[in-house]
C-alpha cells in the first residue's frame, strides 16, 4: 500500500504546490450562472475538476458548501470527489472533523476507508478535544494509504489565543510548548514518514508568523503543510520561499476564490497560470 504522504510527494514533484479550492458558495453560484441547489454544486464542482485535471495535483472541496442542500448535495459530493480521483487529482475533503473514540473512527470510515461513497484521499480534522482524540482516525487512515491534516496554527485571528496558549508546565513535554506545538507532536508521533513525506499533515496559514506558535523548521521537517491564505486572502506564490523558508516543498498552496472568480470559461487557464507561478517559484 502507497502511502498518502508518497502520493502527495510525487503529486508536489509532478504539478508544483498549488491546491484547487472547490468552494461553491451562493456569490459564486450566482456569479457562474448556477441554481442555488444541488445540481448547481455539482455542476460547479465537476467543472472545476475537469479545469484542474492535468494541470494541479490537489483538489479541496469545502464540504459544507454541498451539505447545505442535505442528502443531494451529499450525492453532488461524491460525484465531485469520485470525478477528482478518477481524473489522477488528490481530493482533501475539507470537513474539518473533529471527536472522540468511535465516532471519530466513524468518520474515518466515512471519508478514508477505501470503496466508501465518501471516500477522499485526506481529510481535515479539529484537535480541540486534544490530539489524542484523533487517534481512531489517524490509525484507520494510514494503512489505508490515506492522510489528515490536523488544524493547528490557523490563519483567523480567533485561532491565535487558543493555538499560541502555551501548555501549563505540569503537562508541558519542554519549555514554552504551545496547543500548536504539542498538538502537532501528539499528532504526528503516529506516522512513519516514507519519501520524506509523512501522510499526518498539519493546517498552517500562509499569512500567520510559525514563531509564535513555537512551530519551527525542524518540527516540522517531514510534515506535509495545507496552506489556506493564498490568493484572496493575500498570500502570493512568491510569498511561498518568503514565508516557509526550508519547508516550501511540503506545501500545498491552497486558493480558491482568486481562481473561482475567474467563472467558468476562464477557470482552466487561470489554473494554469497560477501552477505556472508557483513552479517558477519553487525553480521547476
Amino acid at each position: 500500500m502507497t502511502s498518502f504522504g508518497a502520493r502527495l510527494r510525487r503529486a508536489l514533484d509532478a504539478h508544483g504546490p498549488l491546491c484547487v479550492g472547490i468552494d461553491p458558495h451562493e456569490a459564486l453560484l450566482d456569479a457562474w450562472g448556477l441554481p442555488q441547489t444541488a445540481d448547481g454544486v455539482r455542476a460547479f464542482g465537476l467543472t472545476a475538476v475537469e479545469a484542474a485535471a492535468g494541470r494541479a495535483g490537489m483538489v479541496k472541496p469545502q464540504v459544507s458548501f454541498f451539505e447545505r442542500f442535505g442528502s443531494r448535495g451529499f450525492a453532488a459530493l461524491e460525484d465531485v470527489m469520485s470525478a477528482a480521483r478518477a481524473a489522477g487529482l488528490l481530493v482533501i475533503a475539507d470537513a474539518k472533523r473533529g471527536d472522540i473514540g468511535t465516532t471519530m473512527a466513524g468518520y474515518a470510515q466515512a471519508w478514508l476507508e477505501p470503496g466508501a461513497p465518501l471516500e477522499a484521499d485526506a481529510l481535515t480534522i479539529s484537535p480541540y478535544l486534544g490530539g489524542g482524540s484523533l487517534a481512531e482516525a489517524i490509525t484507520r487512515a494510514l494503512p489505508a494509504g490515506k492522510g489528515v491534516f490536523v488544524l493547528a496554527a490557523t490563519s483567523n485571528p480567533e485561532g491565535a489565543p487558543v493555538q499560541q496558549a502555551l501548555v501549563p508546565a505540569a503537562l508541558a513535554t519542554t519549555q514554552g510548548e504551545t496547543t500548536a506545538l504539542r498538538i502537532t507532536r501528539d499528532v504526528t508521533a503516529y506516522d512513519s514518514p516514507e519519501g520524506g513525506l509523512g501522510s499526518v499533515g498539519l493546517v498552517i496559514g500562509a499569512t500567520i508568523d510559525r514563531a509564535g506558535f513555537a512551530l519551527d523548521d525542524d518540527t516540522l521537517r517531514a510534515v506535509p503543510l495545507l496552506a489556506p491564505g493564498f490568493g484572496a486572502q493575500g498570500a502570493t506564490p512568491a510569498d511561498l520561499r518568503s514565508r516557509f523558508g526550508t519547508l516550501a516543498g511540503n506545501v500545498l498552496a491552497s486558493e480558491s476564490r482568486s481562481i473561482l472568480s475567474a467563472g467558468p470559461d476562464r477557470i482552466a487557464a487561470t489554473i494554469e497560470e497560477r501552477a505556472a507561478r508557483y513552479q517558477e517559484v519553487m525553480g521547476g
